[in-house]
């Protein structure tokens, strides 16, 4: 079975590698001038007053580059699933070639569980080695950005890339054994995994840990911010160092009520009560505010573990997609 399973997918292999070859070759380059890069930053911040311009300039360089390469990283694992995952038994379905290996000692479920092991694995190497050089290429960056969290950043780094790669493929092989269509199989795989994928970081992911709140003074220092906050805004400007700010309140008072727009704006624009008192007037009425802001994040200490739960979320899912196969193909009319 493994030698068979070996001779019907050598030419999708070969194509994978030719296809990973460049983008393998390219992360090697992106790595190595990103290193250079980041030596002369820290050259540069040698000197106090040019570090802030010099971590500036490095993180403009490479922050559209990095993004491309994480976007095309999370199509990896969809293409997988397309290309790997829908067709594997699908065209047996369609060709009717199953058959010949159903009619002999092989049974359906053995014949399944290779094939499912030794393709999901391939595709499991695949998305590793990419999401490795991409990790090893953009490591300096991160140290330097902070964004780790940040939604394509995740995905595209350490362990997260390599469960997506098992869901998919698994998903689109499960998908194929239903449909028993190749083409329809490939296009619901897609829009089916895509759909996993909008709705992990958006709505699954934040509420995997519970997030640590905390309560922000807002204070008179920067009454134009102020101005432009209105009663559903997200307040500006705030940010933990290295976290992932996963939501902020609106702007409350001592009391915790959300503020109006117009009880700010009534401070602003309050007339002095004596000659150059302009400013105290201001900022001693939105101090009289107590204004402030709750904030909810994920501490930088908790990236390794979103990644632990995340992935094994994925292949734990991976793998119940993987049993209702051997399940249902068991019960597959030929």
């Amino acid at each position: 079975m493994i030698w068979m399973s070996w001779r019907q997918f050598r030419t999708q292999a070969l194509v994978g590698v030719v296809a990973l070859a460049p983008l393998a070759a390219y992360l090697l380059f992106t790595g190595l001038d990103i290193r250079q890069a980041y030596d002369r930053y820290q050259s540069r911040c040698a000197v106090a007053d040019r570090c802030l311009d010099a971590m500036s300039q490095f993180q403009d360089d490479y922050r559209t580059r990095l993004l491309f390469l994480a976007l095309l990283l999370a199509i990896i694992p969809a293409v997988l699933g397309v290309f790997w995952g829908a067709p594997l038994i699908a065209r047996e379905l369609e060709s009717g070639t199953q058959r010949l290996v159903w009619n002999q000692s092989v049974t359906r479920r053995r014949w399944l569980a290779v094939k499912l092991l030794f393709v999901g694995l391939a595709s499991m190497a695949v998305a590793a080695l990419a999401s490795l050089l991409l990790t090893w290429a953009a490591s300096p960056y991160d140290k330097v950005s902070g964004e780790r969290f940040a939604a394509l950043a995740f995905g595209a780094r350490n362990l997260t890339p390599i469960a997506y790669a098992a869901l998919a493929f698994v998903l689109g092989t499960v998908i194929g054994l239903l449909l028993r269509k190749t083409v329809p199989a490939m296009a619901l795989t897609i829009l089916a995994f895509t759909l996993f994928q909008f709705l992990m970081p958006n709505m699954v992911r934040p509420h995997l840990m519970a997030p640590v709140t905390v309560t922000m003074a807002m204070t008179a220092d920067a009454p134009r911010e102020l101005r432009g906050v209105g009663t559903d805004a997200t307040v500006k400007g705030l940010s933990i160092p290295n976290a992932w700010v996963t939501g902020t309140s609106k702007l409350l008072t001592a009391g915790g009520q959300p503020v109006d727009a117009r009880t700010i704006d009534t401070c602003l624009t309050k007339p002095p009560q004596s000659a150059g008192g302009g400013a105290g007037d201001t900022a001693g009425c939105l101090g009289d505010l107590n204004l402030h802001v709750k904030v909810d994040y994920q501490p930088n200490s908790r990236y390794w573990s979103f990644q632990w739960i995340e992935s094994a979320f994925y292949l734990a899912l991976a793998g119940l997609l993987a049993g209702f196969g051997l399940w249902r193909i068991q019960r597959h009319v030929s």
